[in-house]
């Protein structure tokens, strides 16, 4: 066994939208939107210095996402070092339904895995902790798969339970699709609008809603032209609407504009689909967001098809 590798790793994560409409705890998309985590072995103790997104938050080194995971991580692939010390780039919004929790916890197990490979002089990190190991880690400590599978998958990802683990099937959406983000300046927990759900809801709302999220797959992947009908969903918006208003007026009014949007993830933030060389765009989004007031941030992206990884430097 070697010593600890003295260089640091880095981890870019993306962004990620779940849901996407009808497809609850299911579907989500990686996008071009990152955190950056550079984690190296350090002598002792946890040092953890944040820049960008939320920089001025406050926690407990040890209780840091990125930490927690790194942790996970490398009581999986044989045991702890001496010291953990971490530092992260945030573009990634907190609380505003868009994956910022599952960029954290992948990249940390991802920077844990490399750390530990280097240390065993392994020519493949993954041979130390396999992919479908660092889901299972990575939905243990998020509590749902939707948002890690697509940070660390990329593209549109669909998670499942087979019943004897979690699983994923990665698809690749269309080649000109452009989302738009629309971010509002406060967050909403995500239990808080977990907490706006029923706890049934009515057959026939159950029943168009897995119309609808089949169907999505379809238009995300090769007919744009179903966009629209694909995104309507049955059975977690409209209950959440009361929780952010100004996020269900922005999505309403998008759609009567016939621009295909939903809310991104458990919200506020607003998820609109363009797709190149059609008539809506990111300046139509930015228009119709003025108009409904809040003010939004208003983010034209593409899709992160590569998902979590390590980078130089």
């Amino acid at each position: 066994m070697t010593s600890w590798p003295g260089q640091p790793v880095t981890v870019v994560a993306p962004a990620t939208s779940a849901n996407l409409g009808p497809g609850f705890d299911s579907l989500g998309l990686a996008l071009s939107l990152h955190d950056r985590v550079q984690a190296r072995v350090a002598e002792s103790g946890v040092d953890v210095q944040a820049t960008g997104v939320s920089a001025g938050q406050r926690w407990r080194p040890d209780q840091h996402l990125v930490v927690r995971a790194m942790r996970a991580g490398f009581e999986a692939t044989g045991g702890q070092p001496p010291g953990i010390a971490i530092r992260c780039r945030n573009a990634v919004p907190q609380g505003f339904g868009l994956g910022s929790s599952a960029a954290a916890i992948v990249a940390g197990l991802l920077a844990a895995r490399a750390l530990a490979a280097a240390r065993e002089a392994a020519t493949d990190p993954a041979g130390m902790l396999a992919d479908s190991d660092v889901l299972r880690l990575a939905c243990e400590i998020e509590g749902h798969p939707d948002n890690v599978a697509a940070c660390q998958a990329g593209g549109l990802t669909i998670a499942f339970d087979t019943g004897a683990g979690l699983s994923v099937v990665r698809l690749t959406p269309l080649a000109g699709l452009a989302p738009v983000l629309c971010v509002p300046a406060v967050p909403v927990a995500t239990s808080t609008a977990r907490r706006a759900l029923p706890d049934q809801v009515p057959h026939a709302d159950a029943a168009a809603n897995s119309t609808r999220a089949a169907l999505l797959i379809v238009a995300l992947t090769s007919r744009p032209d179903l966009l629209m009908p694909a995104t309507e969903d049955f059975i977690h918006q409209r209950y959440r609407a009361s929780t952010m208003p100004r996020t269900a007026t922005l999505v309403a009014t998008l759609r009567a504009a016939g621009i295909p949007a939903v809310v991104s993830g458990a919200g506020p933030s607003v998820l609109a689909f363009t797709v190149d060389d059609r008539a809506a765009d990111a300046a139509e989004v930015a228009r119709i967001a003025a108009q409904v007031g809040a003010p939004w941030r208003v983010l034209p992206l593409r899709v992160d098809a590569e998902g979590a990884r390590l980078v130089g430097g």
